[in-house]
């Protein structure tokens, strides 16, 4: 296999273990107004992630790295093409991650809400713009002869690219509130499998109509992968109705193994139908398409990275995998009722 289609399917896998995995960490954000009814489930639901959101966040990280490396037109075009897009992503990042570490640095019921909220908008806005985003990368953005992006903010706010935001909102905060269900006890867990239930079935419907759309438009553009993209579209429709079901059946752990499975085909199949390009222009696209031989790096690049990767990508999935099952355990709301007695 090419060098340069081998880290196609590379970003795309880095991309794949960021949307589980920094998904689920939105998800229990966002789930903050609905759930936390208090300080102490507030607190209980917080400390679901907080050994593991860091951890989460460097996915990102090193796809952006690969992504700058294995394709540099790639990056070039999109890191200045959606600039305002992704500074908005990182700045709710920030918000989110300085929010985490601060609200607890005061006991003031003022303070403490004050970083709850940008808990909730700092997960709230990179789970719509990451779908936005990748939406548009799928569907095409207007690129002139030196691949260049001749729109702005608002030309990404179409249709198609709304409807991938709103999916992965809904599919993030679904994946989310499983995790507070199996990662909690009393009456959050109860709470959070009720509020699964809801949202399951809006998420359903929504991310029915967005994945039809992307077939639909696989296929009306030739893609080279749109059976394979109908594929994993189905499989990603089974898999959500497979994890509300387990939810509805009180299996917490199934409805969140399904959840995740769900996302990983649903960007699989956006991957499948972007094949092979690496973005696509709606203006002339014969020439001005960026594909993956196109925007690649040199053979040379490309081998050394691969033989990095070759090395330290197993290092790193263990490390992330080890440090899951060291905080396995739920996060139980009588001990973070015994520490709140302890400071007071």
């Amino acid at each position: 296999m090419d060098l340069a289609y081998l880290w196609f399917w590379i970003v795309g896998f880095l991309f794949v273990g960021y949307f589980v995995l920094d998904g689920f960490d939105f998800g229990v954000g966002m789930s903050l107004p609905f759930l936390g009814k208090n300080d102490i489930s507030r607190r209980q639901i917080i400390n679901t992630i907080g050994p593991v959101w860091d951890l989460n966040e460097t996915w990102v990280i090193v796809a952006g790295a690969c992504l700058f490396a294995a394709f540099p037109e790639w990056y070039a075009t999109l890191f200045s093409g959606f600039y305002l897009a992704l500074l908005l992503i990182l700045l709710a990042l920030i918000l989110r991650g300085v929010s985490f570490e601060y609200r607890h640095q005061r006991d003031s019921l003022r303070w403490k809400k004050g970083f709850d909220t940008m808990i909730v908008v700092g997960s709230a806005v990179p789970a719509l713009l990451w779908g936005v985003a990748v939406a548009n990368i799928v569907q095409g953005v207007p690129l002139d002869a030196d691949h260049e992006f001749m729109g702005s903010l608002l030309t990404l706010l179409n249709p198609y690219g709304l409807l991938g935001g709103l999916t992965t909102l809904l599919l993030f905060f679904t994946h989310g509130v499983y995790f507070v269900a199996l990662k909690t006890d009393g009456q959050v867990a109860a709470d959070a499998r009720r509020l699964a239930g809801r949202a399951g079935l809006v998420t359903i419907v929504v991310a029915a109509v967005f994945l039809v759309w992307t077939v639909g438009m696989a296929f009306a553009e030739g893609r080279d992968l749109a059976l394979a993209t109908t594929v994993m579209s189905a499989v990603a429709a089974v898999l959500l109705i497979a994890s509300w079901i387990s939810n509805a059946r009180g299996r917490e752990g199934w409805a969140f193994g399904f959840g995740a499975f769900t996302i990983v085909s649903a960007v699989l199949a956006l991957w499948f139908a972007l094949f092979p390009f690496v973005m696509p222009s709606t203006v002339d696209s014969a020439t001005n398409s960026l594909t993956i031989e196109n925007a690649s790096s040199t053979d040379y690049t490309l081998t050394i990275m691969s033989w990095a990767a070759l090395v330290f990508l197993p290092l790193v999935l263990l490390y992330q995998g080890w440090t899951y099952w060291i905080f396995r355990k739920r996060v139980s709301r009588s001990r973070i009722e015994k520490a709140a007695a302890a400071v007071h």
